[in-house]
């Protein structure tokens, strides 16, 4: 059976050249292109050097259909906006599509909806397999301790991040939600400033923290009548993220379309 081509778009930035090495890394798939914004200096250059290993034959380019024409699929963590218009063009080639992209609006979450009608698109907070049995607990721990244990999730990424809380705090706060059987958007509580009152029950919490290089620290705190649970994730490297990545994008292939969860992939969804 031939490899899986794959695209990294974003193939310059900190993501996209851990993405290359992952594909390289990965038996059963093979990169076949990788694409940046147009008039980026890495444009022309072999993707192999851009991720510090050794040639490809791959050049960098801002041609984006054409390489998904040639390809199996696409992996995708760039930015919302970015996201959209590769999700069309991906839907058009209807090959699967893997969305690392946090910070999406309502309106961005729709237009990738309606492209999952067409081709396969795996969308997560975060691909590692550990953050995702960590939401699995957070979600069974909400659902037996209930509204009496308060939920507060912090978390901490490097200052160059621009979207907060993090996907990946959203994602395990959408568990606790899903434990409780309650909506997220009604109970979310994202700042805390001058005299607020007491915690209302049921609300959960969210704290962002942002400095130095940290790849990605989240922690689920349930804060119950004299005792309290941590339940905590660290990322060490991003190379967690781009394997997962990889393995949904390989999960995806033959698959019918529609939107699905890297909860899916590792076969944790609660629809499963």
């Amino acid at each position: 059976m031939a490899d899986m081509r794959l695209v990294v778009v974003g193939a310059s930035g900190r993501m996209g050249r851990t993405l290359i090495r992952a594909v390289t890394e990965t038996e059963g798939t093979m990169l076949s292109g990788a694409i940046e914004r147009a008039g980026s200096p890495d444009i022309g250059r072999d993707a192999g050097e851009i991720a510090g290993i050794d040639k490809l034959g791959v050049q960098i380019t801002d041609d984006a259909l054409s390489a998904f024409a040639h390809a199996d699929g696409v992996l995708d963590f760039t930015v919302p906006a970015a996201t959209v218009h590769f999700a069309e063009l991906a839907a058009q080639a209807r090959i699967v599509h893997v969305v690392g992209t946090t910070g999406c609006s309502a309106a961005e979450d729709a237009k990738l909806s309606a492209a999952a009608r067409h081709a396969v698109l795996v969308k997560s907070g975060n691909m590692s397999l550990g953050v995702n049995l960590l939401a699995q607990l957070v979600r069974e721990a909400a659902r037996a301790l209930g509204p009496e244990y308060d939920v507060e999730i912090v978390e901490m990424h490097h200052r160059a991040k621009v979207d907060a809380p993090s996907g990946t705090a959203l994602l395990l706060g959408q568990a606790a939600a899903e434990g409780r059987r309650v909506d997220l958007s009604a109970h979310s509580v994202r700042s805390r400033d001058g005299h607020t009152g007491p915690r209302r029950m049921g609300d959960i919490g969210f704290a962002t923290l942002r400095g130095g290089t940290v790849v990605g620290d989240h922690m689920v705190v349930l804060a119950g009548p004299h005792e309290r649970i941590e339940l905590t994730h660290r990322a060490e490297d991003r190379s967690i993220f781009a394997r997962g990545a990889v393995k949904a994008a390989l999960w995806g292939m033959g698959r019918k379309p529609g939107l699905y969860s890297m909860a899916d992939v590792l076969g944790l969804s609660p629809k499963a």
